[in-house]
């Protein structure tokens, strides 16, 4: 069985599709007055969500985004077998103390701005292997917690370079059946951990486009397709320079990236209004946009295959003050609309 489901190095084929049962998108202010904010399901009126600290509001939005997405699916929470889902923050906190209270069993995960691909592909690998019915998945971020974490206290006004991202507030929410109506996960391509030497924190599309590289080539060479065989390749949070890195890389190895490429941050905010230079980032960013955007284009039917390809920078302060690289990480999922 084993070699039947594994069609190469990186990539597996689940043996039966995964259904998307549902999903849901909880996000900031600046986050709903962007191309994408009347299809989120729910928009905060401020970053701090009624809370007193950033990391409080970030758990709050992973309450609410995981027990809507549970509430949509027609399910209860005591349905779900297990809930995988992660964030930015130490030790994962913003998840913890936002799913504390579901009794449910958890894997708290850490794959930094790819994390939505990873519990996407873990849920599912759980759902083929016979583990599970149903698994809760998602990824949050908060744009304060992080440039405090991993940059500058807000309150210095330091200033952002053409190259920096802008850390998606908010988080999305899946949840992944053995059964019922939706787009459905049919294969699975693993990054690997992929470092080249970036070390500028403030440049996340470079330190992550090679990791997105990798899974692309991987998955077109173990399955023989080429990108355009998709209707959307969209990467997760590499913005405008992590984008054309990409095109310019898979060039190098023998493909094409045409239009039907795309990326999570230049989708979610408007580069020239909203004044985020370069995209957006962070664990919520591949999440909401996904949630919000392209699964309605999926239950339509104007995307039939979609290739989603969260990607993280697997930084930690610690690191960054020490001066080490930043190492890349992606995980590719494909999806395909239900015809029927």
């Amino acid at each position: 069985m084993m070699k039947e489901k594994r069609i190469g190095a990186q990539t597996v084929k689940l043996s039966e599709p995964v259904v998307i049962a549902s999903v849901s998108s909880v996000v900031g202010p600046k986050e709903g007055e962007g191309p994408l904010g009347g299809l989120f399901d729910k928009v905060t009126e401020d970053a701090l969500h009624g809370e007193d600290s950033w990391e409080k509001a970030e758990s709050k939005f992973v309450t609410e985004s995981l027990q809507l997405a549970v509430e949509k699916s027609g399910k209860k929470m005591n349905d779900i077998n297990y809930i995988l889902c992660g964030d930015l923050l130490n030790q994962c906190t913003g998840t913890t103390f936002g799913i504390k209270d579901f009794k449910v069993p958890y894997f708290g995960l850490f794959g930094a701005c790819s994390t939505m691909g990873e519990s996407m592909s873990l849920g599912a690998m759980l759902i083929d292997g016979g583990f599970a019915e149903n698994v809760l998945v998602g990824a949050s971020s908060h744009f304060c917690a992080a440039e405090k974490q991993f940059r500058f206290p807000l309150a210095l006004g330091t200033q952002r370079p053409p190259s920096a991202t802008w850390t998606v507030t908010g988080d999305g929410s899946a949840v992944l059946s053995k059964k019922g109506k939706g787009p459905v996960i049919t294969e699975i391509t693993t990054g690997k951990v992929i470092d080249m030497g970036v070390t500028d924190t403030m440049n996340m599309g470079a330190a992550m486009a090679p990791a997105a590289v990798n899974v692309l080539t991987a998955h077109f060479k173990e399955t023989g397709r080429q990108p355009s065989y998709y209707d959307v390749i969209a990467t997760g949070d590499l913005g405008y320079i992590g984008k054309q890195l990409v095109i310019e890389l898979m060039a190098k190895e023998g493909y094409e990236m045409g239009e039907n490429f795309t990326d999570c941050g230049i989708e979610i905010f408007d580069k020239e209004n909203q004044d985020t230079h370069s995209g957006g980032s962070g664990c919520a960013c591949s999440a909401v946009t996904f949630a919000s955007y392209f699964y309605k284009k999926l239950i339509e039917g104007s995307i039939g295959r979609m290739l989603f390809l969260p990607t993280g920078a697997l930084m930690s302060p610690t690191t960054s003050q020490q001066g080490s690289t930043i190492p890349g990480i992606a995980h590719g999922v494909v999806i395909e609309a239900r015809t029927e």
